[in-house]
C-alpha cells in the first residue's frame, strides 16, 4: 500500500493505471512527433521518457500524496460527465496544436 502525506494507506490501483497509460501514450506519440520535428531517435525517446516521468509525478501527487480516503464519496453523474467532456476537449486541443505545429513545418 502507498501512503499519503498523513500516513494513511491509499489504494495504489488508480495511480498505477494512470501511470501505465501515460507510459503507453508518451512512448507511443511523443517520439514520433519529435522525430517529425527533426530530433534524433535517442533524444526523441528521452523526451518521451521525460514526459512520462512528469505525468507520473503529477499523478502521484494528485492520487497518492494529496489523497484523503476518509472523504471519499460518490461523485454526481453530471460532474463526472462534465469532467469527461473537459478532458476530451483538452486532449483534442493538444492534438490540434500538435497537428498545426506539424503542418506549419
Amino acid at each position: 500500500m502507498l501512503r499519503n502525506r498523513e500516513g494513511t494507506a491509499v489504494d495504489p490501483v488508480p495511480f498505477l493505471v494512470v501511470s501505465g497509460l501515460s507510459l503507453l501514450g508518451s512512448l507511443s506519440f511523443v517520439p514520433v512527433y519529435c522525430l517529425t520535428l527533426g530530433l534524433s531517435m535517442p533524444l526523441s525517446v528521452g523526451v518521451g521518457g521525460a514526459v512520462f516521468l512528469c505525468l507520473s509525478a503529477a499523478a502521484y501527487y494528485r492520487m497518492v500524496w494529496r489523497a484523503l480516503p476518509d472523504l471519499r464519496g460518490e461523485v454526481p453523474p453530471a460532474v463526472r460527465l462534465q469532467r469527461l467532456v473537459y478532458g476530451a476537449l483538452a486532449v483534442a486541443g493538444v492534438l490540434s496544436l500538435l497537428t498545426l505545429l506539424l503542418l506549419s513545418r
